[in-house]
């Protein structure tokens, strides 16, 4: 078994491999002088069992050439299987035709992967279940509960003063399934999105009066949401709100907008490497996702159950 880390989130990799008590691969993935991917290894990997670990976060276009290119040469460096781990799977908001002629680039980046050689896929909290669909190969989605719960336990308990909150319609599976793990109650923020990137709350269901509210979603890009639905609740009645999110896209002003907002804090795993920004703000702060990852990589390396880590 070996670990090959693209410069998507290196300390992520180097984290994880020291979960698996293994050296990172030694390997350059660096450009030439008019920016082309270039990647050499530096050690036999032939018949190793070889895991890419490489979010395609921003510059998102960057971080998935490199990882095509890794999978090429390992393909014909004779990898005996070669496995895909993309931390966050960007694209993954284009899973559908919004509207005519527009593309569904979810399906299309799964064909390069694909297509590139890789074997099979790992991953963790798609924006949607059924892109694993979109895969011709096995695909395996991990999900962040099992390092957030165990965080919200840690700094906010259990109790009737909890209730867990989901921005949009869309995240009430995943809202629900935490408040069931944290004995909570549930309520859910009724948005209306008038065009991307843009949107307006307009109604509470459930009771958050007196209630500390905790905010769940897959995605943290502009903020705008999360933010939004953080006033709305304050002014329901909410004792306090904070947010937990498994990918800290963080595009734009979204830090700036987080520390001016009625949020207490934002807590993200480190399935997208943290900036300077994030470092710098108080309401930011980071979990490490390094162990579920490591743990499902030893199991997929080993043959054994991996969806027995969510029992």
């Amino acid at each position: 078994m070996k670990v090959l880390s693209g410069n998507g989130n290196r300390p992520l990799a180097e984290a994880i491999t020291s979960y698996l008590k293994l050296p990172l691969t030694d390997a350059d993935v660096r450009r030439f002088s008019d920016m082309e991917v270039f990647v050499e290894i530096h050690e036999n990997v032939r018949g190793e069992d070889v895991f890419v670990v490489q979010p395609t976060s921003f510059p998102a276009n960057d971080h998935l050439m490199e990882l095509l290119v890794c999978i090429d040469a390992l393909k014909r460096a004779s990898a005996s299987r070669i496995t895909a781990v993309l931390p966050y799977f960007g694209y993954a908001r284009q899973d559908r035709k919004p509207g005519p002629r527009t593309p569904i680039s979810a399906k299309l980046v799964a064909n390069l992967i694909t297509t590139a050689g890789a074997d099979r896929v790992l991953t963790m909290d798609l924006h949607a279940g059924q892109i694993q669909g979109f895969f011709d190969i096995p695909t395996d989605n991990l999900f962040s509960a099992p390092v957030i719960v165990p965080d919200i336990e840690k700094h906010y308990g259990k109790g009737s003063d909890i209730t867990i909150v989901s921005p949009d319609v869309g995240g009430v599976v995943r809202a629900r399934a935490y408040a069931k793990r944290l004995d909570a109650d549930l309520a859910i923020v009724d948005k209306r999105r008038e065009k991307a990137g843009v949107s307006e709350v307009m109604n509470i269901i459930g009771d958050v009066k007196n209630q500390r509210c905790i905010l769940v979603d897959d995605i943290v890009d502009s903020a705008g949401t999360l933010c939004n639905a953080a006033k709305a609740l304050m002014e329901k009645g909410a004792k306090s709100v904070a947010g937990y999110v498994t990918h800290g896209v963080l595009s734009g002003g979204a830090i700036s907008r987080i520390n001016d907002s009625a949020l207490d804090e934002m807590v993200t795993t480190d399935s997208i490497m943290e900036t300077e920004a994030f470092r710098a703000s108080k309401k930011m702060r980071q979990i490490s996702v390094a162990p579920l990852i490591g743990e499902a990589m030893y199991r997929i390396s080993k043959e054994t159950s991996v969806s027995s880590l969510f029992d």
